[in-house]
């Protein structure tokens, strides 16, 4: 396409001072006279270029004139590359992208911006997390929320089971790594998990999409679900305050730690009172298991007994602890107490 390659011999003139048609040629594998044509092109539509004959002549913008295609200024361009630099960009076409970017930047600030962008490494993956390959069905459903063009899917559920449906795809969500489709059905909207959808075909059918549809205060809608339905339990514990922070990143935004404790003593004990959620009892019971004595359940009475059973099974299934020798004198600190910087 000429459009195209018109803008690549721009941005190659305005990466160097002078280019000549034989080194324009090489560069964009056209022939050389091709190469010249578009030189010409260039000149005739107004673009300040001109030819300097003789030797170590060739083609120049006039004045060393800047034509600045992504219309970006200096701070913009170094927010654009820290939030896409090479850390970010994981695919070929969107390195390319940012390869095209650079060249179309002034060079009064382009190696600012490579700079901000070499500053960073985005690193997605949680500490002692399962990497999550990118879906090649994320594409395909791109494609068909740009074009409007509806989707049949093989879907299995959490349950495990599997259906196919039609839907309408409004926009994609990557969550840490998961991504989602939120698409219009028949009962309204519906969020899909990616990683669960077999079976995709792209149909000729038009997309039916709400024109005030706003994916981001849907996707927060969903978020709020999701949320509500983690924090349907709460339970009350007291840890030492050394601990909290230990507690805070085992439950995350489900901790609440109270300003003041009912009982004088657990607060003179260095104790400090706790809220923590979880969508049920047992799962409750089994984040709080692991902390023993160590954590103090002070209700409800449905995580206590949660609690109270998962130890009978645990001392009905490995036996009663042998006395080691050790007095009661002994500490013990829990795994994880102290993690103040990066856990390996």
């Amino acid at each position: 396409m000429r459009a195209d390659r018109l803008i690549q011999v721009l941005l190659h003139l305005q990466s160097r001072p002078r280019v000549t048609a034989a080194q324009l040629a090489a560069d964009l594998e056209v022939s050389v006279a091709t190469a010249r044509r578009d030189l010409e092109a260039l000149s005739a539509a107004g673009v300040p270029v001109y030819p300097q004959p003789g030797r170590g002549g060739g083609w120049s913008l006039l004045g060393g004139s800047r034509t600045d295609l992504s219309g970006l200024t200096a701070p913009e361009a170094r927010a654009l590359f820290l939030l896409a630099g090479p850390g970010v960009a994981s695919s070929d076409d969107a390195r390319s992208a940012l390869r095209k970017l650079v060249r179309a930047l002034p060079a009064t600030f382009r190696a600012e911006a490579e700079a901000a962008a070499a500053a960073v490494v985005v690193d997605r993956e949680a500490w002692s997390a399962v990497g999550r390959a990118r879906p090649p069905e994320v594409d395909a459903l791109q494609r068909a929320v740009v074009e409007r063009r509806r989707v049949r899917i093989d879907y299995t559920g959490a349950t495990g089971r599997s259906s196919r449906r039609d839907v309408d795809p409004w926009g994609l969500v990557d969550k840490e790594g998961a991504w989602y489709l939120i698409a219009g059905t028949p009962g309204g909207p519906r969020t899909f998990r990616v990683d669960r959808i077999g079976a995709l075909e792209v149909t000729d059918e038009a997309a039916v999409v709400p024109d005030d549809v706003d994916l981001g205060a849907e996707w927060e809608r969903v978020v709020g679900e999701v949320e509500s339905k983690r924090s349907a339990t709460w339970a009350t514990v007291r840890v030492a305050a050394e601990h909290v922070e230990v507690l805070r990143a085992q439950f995350g935004r489900h901790t609440v730690v109270a300003e003041d404790d009912d009982d004088p003593g657990a607060a003179a004990a260095g104790r400090v009172r706790v809220r923590v959620a979880a969508p049920t009892p047992l799962d409750l019971a089994r984040h709080l298991a692991g902390w023993g004595a160590q954590a103090d359940v002070v209700g409800p009475p449905e995580v206590r007994a949660e609690l109270a059973r998962l130890g009978a099974e645990l001392v009905a299934a490995h036996g009663a602890a042998a006395d080691d020798g050790r007095t009661g004198d002994d500490e013990r600190t829990g795994d994880g107490a102290e993690h103040d910087g990066a856990r390996p």
